[in-house]
C-alpha cells in the first residue's frame, strides 16, 4: 500500500507546493475559483448549450434529444454525489493534511473523508452531460472539471487519485446511465415541446411556428371580414329593393 500511495503523496505535494510560493492573492483567487467558480462556469455553460439547442436545432426530434440531455445533465451530477456518499464511507480516507505534514491548506473546516472528490465528480458529471448535448461546449466543460480537480491539490484538501476517482465516477454515472435516463425523459420533453405555451423552451422554432399559424388565422379572419363587407349585395337589408333594380325591373 505504501508503495502505491507514494506516487500519489509526492505528487500532492509537488502540486501543493505551488501555494507556499504563490502570492497572497493568487491563493485566493484558487480558493473562490475551485471551491465555487468552475462549477458556476459549468452552469453557464449548460444555459449556453440550452441557447444553442433550442435555437439551432434542424429538426423537433434534434431539439428534444437535446433538452432531455441537459435535463440529465444536473441529475447525473446530484446522482453521482449520491453514490459517493457509500464510497467514502467504505473507503475512510482522511484528507491529506491529517496523515501528511507542511501542507498548504487554503481550505479550513474539510473535516469529512477524502476519497472521492465530491468537486471533481460534480464538475466532471457536468461537463460530459454537456458533452453528449453539444460537443464544443462540452470540451471546454471537461478542460474545467480538470482544472477543478487540480485546484483541490492545489488547496491541500485532496490527494491527486481522489481527483481522478472523483473524475471518472462522474464520467461513469453520466454515461452508463444516459441511456436509461434519456428513454425517461424524453417522452416528458417531447410533451412540454408539444405544449403551446412552453414549446419555446425546447424549441424556438415550434413557437415561431405557432405563434406564425395564429397569426395566419387571424389574417384569413380578417380577409373574410373584408371579403364580405365588398362582397356584391354586403350590407343590404334582405327583402328591400334598391331604386336601381325598381328601374331594371320596370325596363
Amino acid at each position: 500500500m505504501a508503495v502505491w500511495d507514494d506516487p500519489d503523496v509526492d505528487l500532492l505535494y509537488e502540486i501543493n507546493g505551488l501555494a507556499e510560493s504563490a502570492p497572497t492573492w493568487a491563493d485566493r483567487t484558487m480558493e473562490y475559483v475551485g471551491e465555487y467558480g468552475i462549477v458556476f462556469a459549468l452552469v453557464l455553460l449548460g444555459f449556453a448549450a440550452w441557447w444553442r439547442v433550442t435555437r439551432r436545432a434542424p429538426s423537433g426530434d434534434e431539439a428534444v434529444a437535446g433538452f432531455a440531455g441537459l435535463v440529465w445533465t444536473p441529475l447525473a451530477a446530484a446522482l453521482a454525489l449520491l453514490v459517493n456518499i457509500p464510497i467514502r464511507n467504505f473507503v475512510e480516507r482522511p484528507r491529506p493534511f491529517v496523515d501528511h505534514k507542511g501542507l498548504e491548506v487554503l481550505i479550513e473546516g474539510k473535516d469529512d473523508y477524502s476519497f472521492v472528490s465530491d468537486h471533481s465528480t460534480l464538475a466532471m458529471a457536468l461537463a460530459v452531460g454537456i458533452f453528449m448535448v453539444h460537443r464544443r461546449y462540452g470540451l471546454v466543460g471537461i478542460l474545467l472539471a480538470v482544472a477543478a480537480g487540480l485546484s483541490r491539490v492545489y488547496m491541500g484538501v485532496h490527494y491527486p487519485t481522489d481527483v481522478i476517482g472523483g473524475l471518472a465516477l462522474g464520467t461513469a454515472v453520466s454515461l452508463l446511465l444516459a441511456p436509461a435516463a434519456m428513454w425517461l425523459l424524453t417522452p416528458v420533453v417531447r410533451a412540454v415541446a408539444d405544449a403551446p405555451r412552453l414549446g419555446g423552451l425546447v424549441w424556438a422554432a415550434s413557437a415561431r411556428r405557432a405563434s406564425g399559424a395564429d397569426a395566419e388565422r387571424v389574417s384569413e379572419g380578417r380577409g373574410a371580414g373584408a371579403e364580405g363587407r365588398d362582397s356584391p349585395g354586403a350590407g343590404r337589408q334582405p327583402g328591400r329593393r334598391s331604386p336601381r333594380d325598381d328601374r331594371d325591373l320596370a325596363a
